[in-house]
């Protein structure tokens, strides 16, 4: 069975057709919601449980997660999303190898098997729509948050002007060098939430099929081959999550942390979060 890289329409809601990864995704939206709303509860009623204690916990990991990074200062204002990426890709991606995530649908019966010629469920990140969705709306956030911290006479002077204390002749050389590499750094801008897109999109899509062939390898073994690969994409599903909340916090910060604010830099320096990228 050849797995598609597009996801496939399921119904549709007017003339907004709705894929199998739309609905995993909205069912990994809701669960978080729920999550929320139980959490909310209990601290509301003072219940203090494994349950409130693990998501404080992981609340506090990845502010300070994105605050050695950053700093303090941008690690407060784009927590709301940059953690929220963290979450929700998190969720989706271990959604995505629960039982029944590709193999309750449509389809017909074979020899030894039954083929899902249409499943109701597949694996959100699987999507590269939706990975795309996410980076676009990174990308969104950050030039926002460019524009506020910096202005646009600072994001100008970022991109093109010379850095360093120069004057005279050295000054204008390398005045027409940072031009130059100002036209660069624009490209490598614009590819950045492609960049994101793609990484996820190509591990997890990457991970479906590998477990798909496994599944299938042998008739007879189908239901222990996968086992160890599942194992390894629960890993895969935590480590991509980090990736993309890494690097979207890596690119805020190196666009909006100013080297004479001392104050703002993060505990390991710039070059911490540098060295992360």
């Amino acid at each position: 069975m050849q797995l598609s890289a597009q996801a496939l329409e399921v119904f549709s809601i007017g003339r907004m057709p709705v894929t199998n990864s739309m609905i995993t995704g909205w069912l990994a939206a809701l669960v978080l919601v729920g999550l929320s709303v139980r959490f909310r509860q209990q601290v509301r009623a003072g219940r203090h449980t494994l349950f409130t204690g693990s998501v404080e916990s992981l609340v506090i990991f990845v502010h300070d997660f994105l605050a050695d990074i950053m700093g303090e200062k941008l690690a407060k204002k784009t927590f709301w999303l940059l953690g929220s990426f963290f979450v929700y890709i998190l969720c989706s991606n271990w959604l995505g190898l629960f039982p029944g995530i590709g193999s309750i649908g449509w389809g017909h019966s074979t020899e030894h098997t039954f083929h899902v010629a249409l499943p109701l469920f597949r694996g959100v990140n699987a999507d590269l729509n939706t990975t795309l969705a996410l980076g676009a709306l990174f990308f969104l956030f950050w030039f926002i948050w460019a524009w506020k911290e910096n202005g646009p006479v600072g994001i100008l002077k970022h991109i093109f002007a010379p850095k360093g204390d120069m004057k005279g002749v050295m000054y204008v050389a390398m005045a027409v060098v940072f031009l130059a590499i100002g036209f660069l750094e624009i490209f490598s801008m614009l590819i950045r939430p492609f960049s994101l897109a793609l990484r996820l999109y190509g591990n997890i899509f990457a991970g479906e099929v590998m477990m798909e062939t496994m599944l299938h390898k042998s008739p007879l073994l189908g239901w222990l081959l996968p086992v160890p690969f599942y194992l390894m994409e629960v890993l895969v599903g935590l480590i991509q999550a980090f990736v993309f909340t890494l690097l979207s916090a890596v690119f805020v910060m190196l666009m909006c942390l100013h080297e004479e604010g001392s104050d703002e830099l993060p505990a390991h320096g710039t070059d911490a979060g540098v060295n992360h990228h």
